[in-house]
């Protein structure tokens, strides 16, 4: 007996039986199997072998096998595609069925087939389904026009469906009319430019005699479409809101915040005066307080959207406070956003109801509940200054309660009352100061510090209350740690004899045993301004300061607007504009309220919310060090904006004056004294790469310039003048440097900038289909990347879009990415893109490497090059030549590096007229023993300067350039751009 009886069975298996019992002849038993398949594939299993045998049960009468074969195909249409055109037949047929039901089957299954090869045979029964004498099959096939759309608009528009999806908007029946402008409204936003719903005063007229007639889902959509109109006038305005406000009191809370939206919207056109506008405030209310008595996630919803309804018009609900205070067993999330709205609507007439309500609710269990409360006491006594004297009563019997967390929020919020009303309060501060040992928290440590300092000369034992705090220093947070220094700084200059001994330990903490740049930095500030200006110094640090704002924490103008555009939807629960969440939309618009009656802003405009000059933020990347896809997969590719902020500007300030250090000396002016303890004096200097720290290193005497090795034109101390630099820079320079700069060497005039050829930076195959090859070049002071764009696909490229990644030297677009009409198969396109420098910056390697993202209808596709440095050589890079001097001195010898380049045939003055037309000008030619030496100057974009000496021996190819910079990483970089620019 062999082993083969262990491989052989008599069973056949499941799919076996199964597939017999699907070519049964009895009905029952068939139907009894594609439920079994269906059940299968729920549940995970793989069931695509039974395809044909599913596909052959679609000839039936049977409505319900029908349906479940068509779930079937809808499931595995996409992995058996060559399989799923066996059913075309049938769909076509099924169309032109008698009963409507399986009509609207076909056509609804035919629109979820996400097949390519399928689409273009179901375009004639779409075309018969959507002029069907049923309204159910109208309807649906209204929808499946908008899922053809997504899988291959060109077919659609090619079909003409848009056309007869815009003629079912006057559709007699309702539902119909719903569903076309549900489809056209998701087509749009996929296309904003396609202005496909073009709403006119007769398209909105019938949407809203279908609006009484349709199901709640149905008006929802034809809301959302109102809500994208502009009216032409008040009148139109005001009519239009007449027959919405009906849908005040629907049962669905989504339809309830759908026609909230319209009203919203439409009511920045009512005069304020006229008296429709406070009737239709007066029936706004109720809805809304409705809402609030659904189940918990529904209030918070409606909370949400409150909390925007509120801040745009507070007179709506000004008399409902009582609906906003706290049940006992409202979950927290509730509890939270009620308190907020409790805020925002307190006023002198209802304050002592707040704030009896928040007194009783800092007694309750939940501590974030509790925390929340107590602030929301503070916020009061800001917002209503009558009330300010009874909230800070309040803020002291909660402190006497001493529940821990009660007293320290309390103590954060008393800070922010003797900001806003300045000498009035201060007789609590003995109360304060009971409490010091049980603060344990960061944000009350720091608030009762600042109490202390700012009230130094109140507070008799200020300097040992400080001096408690100054024993953990190193333990203390950032926050506690720069407030505590501030606060010992105000000390001092109020008591300078008794607290001198301090200010010098917290300043020697703060700058010589922290490695956090941000209190260093303030150290030595503070530093410098006791010990050079002490007047200086108390204007600055105990200036008067601004009140705080009342309303600190409203949502920014521009973007409540746009919110409220969006009541409804997720936007108006998370508080952020759609673009912030939903990635890679390419349909997210910008929405804004039409400008209000009689503000002589044109309605017409639907960005005239724009008219006020705020601009939109460019989009903004997420920082990392990761690779190249680690920063690039969460992009924003919107086209970026023009905004931002001016490149660096090109005068002295930011070239010779820092380079040299003689900028702080000069404002310090002449302080005889030295400084108590040795600080840096070569502080400012010329921008820096972003891996290095702003903070200073630990001291040496060299690099204070207090010996010979030091750098002369640093000076030894805050008075002294720059040795080896002039008072200005027209003085003579002494000691024979003259001869050196001998500029009688005849430097030509400069030919254009090196522009590198192209190269493909992203091949076909890695990017279905699409090759980009390009270069970078910089013209008349613009740098661009210039690109061929070539479609090796099938298919037709459009909605190209572009997106860098932080990069050395802050590399980003300056507009768009400008390919205006589709790019058709085997069709190239040249592009030139406009790049500027402000954008985000993050040392790369190697320095002049950028990742940059790439966005077209078909997906988003990576890739990487490498700029040549000499595109960010800015024109204005011609240094003095004195400035030169004591420049090249000034840099440590330790930042000089030295390159061959090698085999190039040119002499010194081609040279350099080759190099001038690349922005690196020669300040100063000399011969010495048949070499020439060309002294040069370059100044990147950021401001960094970069000096060199090119040593060119006649008959010999060989040259030499010796590179300074203060940022010597970029050295190698600018040798390479030397190296291309005179060997091509």
């Amino acid at each position: 007996m062999t082993d083969s009886k262990y491989f052989t069975t008599t069973k056949k298996g499941e799919i076996f039986e199964l597939k017999a019992e699907l070519n049964s002849d009895k009905k029952e038993k068939k139907k009894e199997a594609v439920k079994k398949v269906i059940a299968s594939m729920t549940v995970g299993k793989d069931v695509s072998a039974l395809f044909p045998d599913v596909v052959n049960c679609m000839q039936t009468d049977n409505l319900e096998l029908k349906k479940l074969v068509y779930l079937y195909l809808m499931n595995y249409a996409k992995s058996q595609p060559d399989m799923a055109i066996m059913a075309v037949n049938t769909f076509v047929k099924d169309c032109e069925d008698p009963n409507p039901l399986i009509r609207a089957l076909a056509v609804r299954t035919m629109g979820c087939i996400r097949v390519d090869k399928i689409t273009e045979y179901l375009c004639e029964p779409l075309r018969k389904c959507l002029k069907d004498e049923d309204p159910y099959v109208r309807k649906t096939a209204a929808v499946c026009v908008a899922k053809l759309h997504d899988i291959n608009a060109q077919l659609v528009e090619d079909q003409g469906f848009l056309d007869t999806l815009k003629d079912l908007i006057s559709d007699s029946n309702p539902m119909v009319v719903a569903n076309a402008v549900a489809a056209l409204s998701e087509i749009a936003e996929s296309h904003p430019n396609s202005n496909l719903l073009d709403l006119n005063p007769q398209t909105i007229n019938k949407l809203l005699t279908a609006l009484n007639e349709c199901t709640e889902w149905g008006q929802i959509f034809i809301l959302d479409c109102l809500a994208n109109y502009t009216p032409r006038d008040d009148r139109e305005s005001q009519s239009i809101c007449e027959r919405v406000t009906p849908r005040l009191s629907h049962a669905n809370s989504a339809v309830v915040l759908s026609a909230v939206k319209v009203l919203m919207k439409f009511m920045e056109m009512l005069p304020k005066d006229l008296d429709y506008y406070g009737t239709l405030l007066k029936k706004l209310a109720p809805p809304l307080v409705t809402l609030l008595s659904a189940e918990p996630e529904l209030q918070y919803v409606a909370l949400r959207n409150i909390n925007l309804i509120v801040q745009r018009r507070p007179e709506i609900l000004k008399h409902e406070m009582k609906v906003f205070f706290v049940k006992y067993n409202d979950p927290i999330y509730v509890k939270l956003e009620k308190l907020d709205i409790m805020i925002r609507l307190a006023s002198q007439a209802n304050i002592a109801q707040v704030l009896a309500e928040l007194k009783e609710y800092a007694t309750e269990v939940d501590v974030d509940f509790v925390r929340k409360a107590v602030r929301a006491i503070g916020r009061c006594a800001i917002k209503v200054e009558q009330s300010a004297e009874r909230c800070v009563s309040t803020l002291l019997d909660l402190i006497q309660t001493k529940v821990n967390y009660v007293v320290q929020e309390a103590i954060v919020v008393i800070k922010d009352i003797f900001r806003k009303y300045p000498n009035k309060y201060e007789s609590v501060i003995a109360t304060l100061c009971e409490n010091l040992d049980s603060l344990d928290e960061p944000e009350a440590r720091a608030a009762m510090i600042w109490i202390v300092g700012e009230y130094a000369e109140r507070i008799d034992n200020a300097d040992e209350l400080l001096e408690s705090f100054l024993e953990g220093f190193h333990d203390e947070s950032t926050q506690v740690q720069l407030q505590l220094l501030t606060a010992i700084v105000k000390l001092f200059l109020k008591k300078p004899t008794e607290t001198q001994e301090l200010v010098q330990q917290v300043l020697s903490l703060a700058t010589q045993d922290s490695d956090n740049p941000d209190l260093r930095d303030r150290g030595y500030i503070y530093w410098r301004l006791l010990s050079t200006d002490p007047v200086a110094a108390k204007e600055v640090v105990l200036a008067e300061k601004p009140l705080i704002s009342e309303e600190t924490d409203l949502i920014e103008p521009t973007l409540l607007e746009e919110l409220i555009c969006h009541i409804g939807t997720l936007a108006s629960v998370y508080h952020k504009p759609p673009s912030a969440f939903v990635e890679g939309s390419r349909g997210v618009q910008h929405k804004r309220l039409p400008g209000s009656a009689g503000s002589g802003e044109s309605v017409e405009s639907p960005d005239a919310g724009s008219a006020a000059g705020v601009s939109e933020a460019p989009p903004a990347v997420i920082p990392s060090q990761g690779d190249l896809l680690g920063d690039l997969l969460n992009l924003d590719l919107t086209p970026p904006t023009t905004t931002g902020p001016p490149p660096p500007s090109s005068g002295m300030q930011m070239g010779a004056m820092d380079l040299l250090g003689g900028g702080l000396d000069s404002l310090m002016g002449d302080e005889s004294e030295p400084p108590p303890i040795p600080l840096r004096t070569d502080t400012p200097q010329s921008p820096q790469l972003p891996h290095q720290s702003p903070s200073p290193p630990d001291y040496s005497p060299t690099e204070l310039g207090g010996d010979l090795g030091g750098s002369p034109a640093m000076g030894a101390g805050f008075g002294a003048p720059p040795a080896a630099m002039p008072a200005s820079f027209s003085a003579p320079v002494s000691g024979g440097l003259d001869d050196l700069f001998d500029l009688g060497g005849g430097v030509g005039m400069p030919m254009g900038a090196y522009s590198p050829p192209k190269t493909v930076w992203l091949p076909a195959m890695k990017a279905k289909g699409l090759e980009i090859s390009g270069t970078f070049a910089r013209r008349s002071g613009v740098i661009q990347m210039e690109m061929t764009l070539t479609n090796k696909a099938m298919s037709v490229m459009t909605d190209f879009a572009i997106q860098f990644n932080r990069n050395s030297f802050g590399l980003s677009p300056a507009g768009p990415l400008q390919v205006l009409t589709p790019l058709s198969p085997n069709q190239s396109i040249e592009v030139t893109l406009p790049l500027n420098t402000v954008g985000p910056v993050m040392k790369m390697e190697p320095l002049n490497n950028l990742q940059v993202a790439v966005k077209n209808n078909i997906d988003v596709f990576y890739f990487s090059c490498q700029y040549p440095i000499s595109m960010l050589f800015a024109e204005d890079g011609k240094m003095e030549r004195q400035v030169f001097l004591a420049t090249w001195k000034d840099i440590p010898n330790d930042n000089e590096s030295q390159f061959q380049i090698k085999d190039c045939h040119l002499n010194s003055d081609a040279a350099s007229n080759k190099l001038q037309g690349s922005s690196i000008f020669t300040i100063a030619k000399r011969t010495v023993e048949g070499q020439d030496m060309l002294y040069q100057s370059i100044k990147l974009s950021n401001g960094i300067w970069v000096l060199a000496e090119l040593r060119v021996q006649a008959g010999n190819p060989n040259y030499t350039v010796s590179l300074k910079c203060r940022a010597p990483e970029v050295s190698q970089c600018v040798f390479q751009s030397y190296e291309a620019v005179l060997k091509n």
